[in-house]
């Protein structure tokens, strides 16, 4: 008996030691992680910024965080987000992995992949999009028309009530589709709806609290139903929409004049056929069609859909920006981007709009391409970095008030606009986001055309409306609501209707 005990204690120790996550480099500090659970102990129920915020406090902004046996490398503040990603880019400009998005995408596309692949097809997506209109006056007349689209499509509405998720889905997947496939499509059009459903659906699985609970057991529960296997189920009908979208695009592919970035993808593809070592492939180009469609429509509309839920609650704000479109753009003709640099507080609010709302608090994460010396620490070849966002964008030594949407972040005491080193919703270094000109274009055409034309209306007063979601995942999406936009006339704001609050 007391043989067949001692052999228990010493298999289990054994069990232990195996699983155990195994010391590599010389790492930050960071708490003790458990055998093949890591630090599931220390994950605090509202997530895992919360989780972060708690362990920074004790051990620093750089401390290393375990997800099973993997060992994560936590980045907090400005300061040392931009030591690791611009003092070091080249050997932090590796992809971190995602557990519930890795099946996915396997390593390929343009924004999961890494190594030669990553840097080849950046350059051709960013050499492409520029020539289509990224960046230029092209991209602007797209943007202006699909604008005044939004606004007769709202006009139709009388000043009802209703949720404006789908309809801002639209008009930035149409800024896309523009580019990416050479069409816009009706916001009625029924295959346009099913795709713009699928990716309300991934972006809801993927913000919600079950993605970060899946990084820490993702080895236990990918054997398992849940809403991970609904993920899958959902990207595999979008990579089908856009695989018949490419084969339609080789039965009319014109060789002396391509039309979209589909087109000359596969002009590319042709011209490396005979090369064993190309990355331009079938699998890449679908992966890199659903990176493009992906961020450049969710993130756009979810930033838009925060600032009027955030301009609700705060009318002042929307008063003042209304005042400066009707000053400098006047009613009679449709805003343009030229018009920013003479409205620096509609600047400024849209600036805080993209600071406050936050919508990727965790970042995406990162890798070491190489054995590197980061703050007096080793950090082996593959370990996982993740620059927290938010951490940057609520950093108090560069932001007064870090939790409060304050638009004098972005104002001097003359009023002018002013620059913050610490504004980073893109990220920065190596890694930064490629659309980020389209989406700031997008973003300040699509609001000041909104307010031009309407006054925002909500059925809760200021103080009752809320900002946060409870629990998010590894992006923040804002909650449900809903809004009526009210006819506005000759730079007036029209009568309200009772029981409505505008500003």
């Amino acid at each position: 008996m007391f043989s067949a005990i001692l052999l228990l204690i010493v298999l289990l120790g054994l069990l232990l030691l195996w699983g155990q996550p195994k010391p590599r480099g010389r790492l930050p500090p960071g708490p003790w992680p458990l055998p093949f659970l890591g630090n599931v102990l220390h994950v605090d129920p509202k997530g895992f910024l919360k989780s972060f915020q708690a362990l920074r406090e004790k051990h620093g902004d750089v401390f290393t965080f375990y997800l099973g046996c993997q060992p994560n490398v936590i980045l907090w503040g400005y300061k040392a987000v931009r030591e690791a990603l611009v003092d070091q880019a080249e050997a932090v400009s590796g992809r971190g992995s995602i557990d519930i998005i890795d099946p996915i995408f396997e390593g390929t596309g343009l924004i999961f992949a890494n190594g030669k692949s990553w840097k080849t097809h950046r350059r051709f997506t960013v050499a492409t999009m520029r020539d289509f209109g990224m960046g230029r006056r092209t991209i602007e007349e797209r943007i202006k028309e699909e604008a005044k689209c939004v606004v007769k499509e709202l006009r139709k509405y009388k000043g009802a009530y209703l949720d404006p998720t789908f309809l801002f889905h639209s008009i930035m997947a149409n800024i896309i589709c523009s580019i990416v496939f050479g069409e816009r499509f009706s916001y009625q059009d029924p295959r346009f709806l099913n795709l713009l459903n699928l990716l309300n659906d991934i972006f809801t699985i993927v913000s919600s609290f079950y993605s970060q609970v899946y990084e820490l057991l993702s080895d236990i529960l990918k054997h398992f139903p849940g809403p991970h296997k609904h993920l899958y189920s959902k990207i595999q009908e979008v990579k089908d929409f856009i695989t018949e979208n490419i084969e339609l695009h080789r039965r009319t592919l014109d060789p002396s004049n391509p039309k979209d970035f589909i087109d000359c993808y596969l002009l590319r593809m042709e011209k490396e056929r005979s090369n064993p070592d190309t990355e331009f492939h079938e699998k890449n180009l679908v992966h890199t069609v659903l990176s493009l469609f992906v961020a450049g429509t969710e993130t756009s509309s979810t930033t838009l859909r925060y600032g009027l839920l955030i301009l609700v609650k705060h009318p002042d704000v929307t008063e003042k920006v209304q005042m400066e479109i009707d000053r400098v753009i006047g009613s009679h003709r449709p805003p343009a981007l030229e018009d920013r640099a003479k409205m620096p507080y509609t600047d400024a609010v849209i600036h805080e709009i993209q600071r406050f709302s936050d919508i990727t608090p965790l970042g995406v994460p990162h890798c070491v391409t190489k054995d590197t010396d980061f703050r007096g620490y080793h950090l082996p070849k593959d370990t996982r970095v993740c620059p927290i966002m938010s951490s940057v964008l609520r950093d108090p030594h560069y932001f007064e008030k870090p939790d409060t949407f304050y638009p004098g972040h972005f104002l001097d005491a003359e009023g002018n606009f002013r620059k913050q080193k610490a504004f980073i919703p893109f990220s920065m270094g190596k890694r930064l986001c490629l659309g980020e000109s389209l989406a700031c274009s997008e973003l300040f055409l699509f609001l000041t055309m909104i307010l031009q034309n309407f006054s925002l209306g909500c059925s809760k007063a200021p103080e009752d409306i809320e900002l946060i979601r409870g629990v998010n995942g590894m992006w923040k999406v804002p909650p449900d609501f809903q809004l009526c936009f009210l006819p506005r006339g000759g730079g007036e704001t029209r009568q309200m209707p009772s029981g409505v609050i505008a500003e």
